[in-house]
């Protein structure tokens, strides 16, 4: 009686309990009393399969060596980072492998340094993380599709990334120099959006300057040449007419000048005066017009 009542067992929600027949797998149960044949017949092994399990990769007795990697660009950077999990299949991730917990540990380990690899330590230190979490994601899930030992990742989340306590204070310079460049390159972009436009602005002004004034010398030449046209055509159908009217045009120009002193002397008496310079400076230009 002892020996039959020996083979009740009890799965808790949120576990799955794989029973084997002689060593084979013969069937899965769900939460509940369940019954097996007795020892050693029947065995029955009970793992918890909904909650996630999580394992942290960098801490702990073998912490250096699983956290120590190299990177692309030959510098070695530690990692810390976790991995959750949960069963999906539970008699592939009893049977499949020999150490399941193991085989994941070392499966997230290697695809880490996978992408570690493929990546310059700058990125993995800065704005890196989350393409790098993505891509170990992926890489640790082919992995494991390949051992088919009924696990499923959600998630890699990368906590820690730092170089090695003796040359940290040198990638601190680094990076304080990366922020300082970073900083004066924002300096300078601010300094190019506030003078870049100033200096648009004054181009196009001289631009419209420089059209206006090329259409007003445009058009001042294109009337004189018409002005010589009509004044050409006028000349030639009355020559004496037409130079005596520029004369008098050219005489009413001159006497009409504003600031101008003029003296208007016969010529009779032009033959008795004696024509001097003006050396006053204050005295306004004098200008002889022949009667």
């Amino acid at each position: 009686m002892i020996w039959l009542a020996s083979g009740i067992f009890i799965v808790k929600p949120g576990e799955v309990g794989v029973v084997t027949r002689f060593g084979k797998f013969h069937r899965e149960v769900q939460d509940g009393p369940h019954y097996r044949i007795p020892y050693p017949i029947e065995r029955a092994t009970v793992i918890l399969a909904q909650p996630l399990r999580t394992l942290v990769i960098g801490q702990g007795v073998t912490g250096i060596e699983e956290a120590s990697m190299f990177t692309g660009d030959e510098n070695i950077v530690h990692l810390r980072f976790n991995v959750q999990y949960n069963v999906s299949h539970p008699y592939r991730f009893l049977f499949h492998v020999r150490d399941p917990e193991g085989t994941v540990k070392s499966a997230a380990e290697a695809a880490m340094r996978e992408v570690v690899g493929r990546n310059m330590i700058d990125n993995i230190l800065t704005v890196g993380r989350a393409e790098i979490q993505v891509e170990a994601l992926q890489v640790l899930e082919d992995i494991l599709a390949a051992y088919d030992m009924g696990v499923r990742i959600h998630t890699v989340q990368l906590l820690d990334a730092q170089p090695p306590p003796t040359v940290e204070p040198s990638f601190r310079d680094v990076a304080s120099a990366r922020e300082d460049r970073l900083r004066r390159m924002n300096e300078a972009e601010a300094y190019r959006m506030q003078i870049v436009p100033v200096a648009s602005g004054t181009a196009q002004s001289m631009l419209n300057a420089a059209y206006a004034y090329s259409r007003q010398v445009e058009e001042a030449a294109i009337g004189e040449a018409q002005r010589f046209r009509a004044i050409v055509g006028e000349y030639l159908m009355a020559k004496d007419v037409t130079r005596q009217r520029m004369y008098l045009d050219a005489m009413a120009d001159v006497l009409s000048s504003p600031g101008m002193q003029k003296i208007v002397i016969s010529r009779d008496a032009n033959s008795n005066i004696l024509p001097l310079l003006n050396l006053d400076p204050s005295s306004a230009p004098v200008r002889e017009v022949p009667r």
